[in-house]
């Protein structure tokens, strides 16, 4: 039997051999432990490769699927951790999650952090132990006794609710068995560093009828220094809290008068409205057109465009008249309609229009998170009419821009071509055509990308552009959309050069995405130390005692004329004090004025980068902090 491995290395194997010798030969010599594997496109447990020619992907700890089967693995050691410690708490479900995993229990009282510790190390002894991992099915009248004679009531519910034709699984290591579809590891021994992060409230199901639950977070990894850095990224992210520094900063706040609808105040107006001014620079020089379309508009159009049938639990619906409106969760459709206002040529096309439209999605209560997903945002849409042949030049220059407005902020980022859903609409012919103008256009200009299969819009595919910020978590906010759909559904059309009437093609394109949210990772990778351009204060003025409040009134008049953005501390406080607060503050200048100071018409300078730069001309001052503007200089 021939196998092909990943990096199209083919291995040959005895026939006679048993599939799970096999999967151990094959993950032998391997850099890191091999944790599932890929069979005919899908994700597999390594023991169930066919006996016949087959292709097998090995995937390690750096693949995504090896992530999830890792930890995974890592949270049925978990549970067996609990099982053997508490054998009264009955089991409920255990997945992988970004960065880690979670296991749901029910426990008459709530872990408590001496219990985690003494759960911890039970799961570095099953770790020790080897255990090899072993996979078996059964029909669902024995899966449900199999369950009911170890007193597990909500896996047998969870068996009861699976469909008439679901495989029922079960994986095994040592004492400890459990309901689950895998993948796992094929062994307890890969996982060598655990730490267990916290306990919360869950009710089973993620239904308030049902019991409350108490679910452990955890998180794993094949080494101890990677777990190390993981955990001290997490304690850097924790000082980073864009909630915390939001409030510190006095620059947005949530009120319980509207959950997740965030209030804006006038420092976080400062740096929402720069960045706003910023993105209408940008798009000017790129030849788009700035547009509004309004925020509640009725059922027709919404199920005109697609939304209707594939969307309507995220919107908001209202009755005017009684006729059905929807506040409105996109731009496009809005778009659509304006395009269809005057008569189109080819000579016209493309035509970039772009609206900063503030848009309604409902979220549930539990996953809203301060900025980082809200109800309502302002979304820096731009929708792109042209002609087929233009597909290519257009989505470059979109990728220009996107990477020039990354640049700015100091990310890095890395890109993913999203194919067709099964929840989509249009023809196979128009899908390849769409997806084939994405990917030519990436790789004519030689940008890398992975393929991020099922995952594009249900009008479209789509290019995701992740950014990774200052301390290494990476953030999707870029997209750029080929769509289709929208001008047939539309009924848009052009009249071509030989006088006959044509389809447009569409792009869908964000830079920031959502406003609000750009703003939370801003927040975040500069840990509130905004670039000087973008800073809500960029000077604070401080005089050492009242006596010089005119003199610093002065200077504050000078800076606020030459356009930067000032604010004076004039309260009786020591100057330390006022210096202490204006750092934390984190504003990029401060200027002390004093006796000594006023004596020769200077200005005392700190700034965050240098720290105390002595006397300068205040001329000086302005020219530097006006410089840093113009270049939109990174600090």
């Amino acid at each position: 039997m021939k196998i092909t491995l990943k990096d199209n290395v083919v291995k040959e194997f005895d026939s006679a051999m048993s599939v799970l010798d096999i999967a151990k030969s094959i993950s032998e010599g391997l850099a890191r432990n091999a944790c599932a594997g890929i069979v005919d496109g899908e994700v597999k447990d390594l023991r169930y490769v066919v006996d016949k020619d087959a292709e097998v992907s090995i995937c390690t700890f750096e693949d995504e699927a090896g992530k999830i089967a890792f930890r995974h693995t890592t949270s049925h050691i978990l549970a067996q951790a609990v099982k053997r410690l508490y054998p009264e708490v009955k089991l409920a479900i255990g997945p992988a999650i970004a960065d880690g995993f979670y296991y749901d229990f029910d426990k008459e009282k709530a872990f408590t952090p001496e219990e985690l510790e003494a759960i911890e190390a039970e799961m570095k002894k099953i770790v020790k132990e080897d255990l090899p991992i072993e996979r078996f099915e059964l029909p669902r009248a024995e899966a449900i006794k199999y369950m009911e004679e170890r007193e597990e009531p909500y896996k047998v519910e969870l068996i009861q609710d699976l469909p008439a034709d679901a495989v029922i699984s079960f994986y095994k290591q040592g004492d400890f068995t459990d309901l689950c579809a895998g993948p796992h590891l094929m062994s307890t021994k890969p996982v060598k560093a655990i730490k267990l992060t916290s306990v919360a409230g869950a009710y089973w199901r993620g239904s308030e009828k049902n019991k409350m639950l108490s679910r452990i977070y955890g998180t794993a990894y094949p080494k101890a220094s990677e777990l190390e850095a993981y955990l001290t990224m997490m304690e850097e992210a924790k000082k980073r809290d864009h909630r915390k520094l939001g409030k510190e900063l006095k620059l947005f706040t949530m009120l319980e008068e509207g959950p997740g609808f965030p209030f804006f105040l006038p420092n976080g107006m400062v740096l929402k409205n720069t960045l706003l001014d910023y993105w209408r620079q940008i798009h000017k020089e790129a030849g788009y057109v700035e547009v509004s379309t309004p925020l509640i508009l009725n059922r027709d159009l919404w199920y005109r465009s697609g939304h209707w049938e594939h969307y309507k639990d995220n919107m908001y619906t209202t009755v005017i008249d009684d006729e059905d409106y929807a506040i409105k969760p996109m731009n496009c459709p809005g778009g659509m309609l304006i395009y269809k206002q005057d008569m189109h040529s080819y000579r016209d096309l493309p035509i970039r229009m772009g609206e900063i439209g503030l848009v309604h999605r409902h979220e549930k209560s539990g996953a809203l998170h301060g900025l980082m997903r809200v109800r309502c945002f302002n979304q820096d849409d731009a929708h792109i009419f042209m002609t087929p042949e233009q597909i290519k030049d257009e989505i470059s220059g979109v990728i220009r821009l996107i990477d020039g407005v990354y640049k700015q902020f100091g990310f890095k980022y890395h890109i993913e071509l999203s194919t067709r859903p099964e929840d989509s609409m249009g023809s196979d012919e128009d899908w390849e055509i769409a997806t084939n103008g994405l990917r030519n256009a990436l790789e004519e200009n030689h940008i890398e990308y992975t393929v991020n299969e099922g995952d594009g819009a249900f009008y479209g595919p789509k290019i995701d552009f992740h950014l990774e910020d200052s301390i290494g978590r990476t953030w999707q906010c870029g997209t750029i959309q080929l769509d289709m759909q929208m001008p047939e559904r539309f009924e848009l059309e052009y009249t071509a050069a030989d006088g006959s009437k044509k389809r447009p093609v569409m792009i869908h394109r964000v830079c920031f995405g959502s406003i609000e949210r750009f703003i939370g990772i801003l927040i975040e990778h500069f840990a509130g130390q905004f670039p000087t351009w973008l800073a809500p204060v960029q000077v604070k003025v401080l005089p050492i005692s009242e006596k010089f409040s005119d003199y610093a009134k002065e200077v504050s008049d000078k800076l606020d004329a030459a356009g930067i953005r000032v604010q004076t501390d004039y309260r009786a406080e020591k100057i330390g004090y006022k210096i202490r607060e204006a750092r934390n503050e984190r504003v990029p200048y401060i200027i002390v004025v004093g006796e000594k100071d006023q004596a020769v018409n200077k200005v005392s300078l700190r700034s965050r980068k240098n720290g105390e730069e002595g006397q300068m001309d205040l001329a000086d001052v302005i020219a530097r902090i006006q410089e840093e503007v113009r270049t939109k200089a990174l600090d």
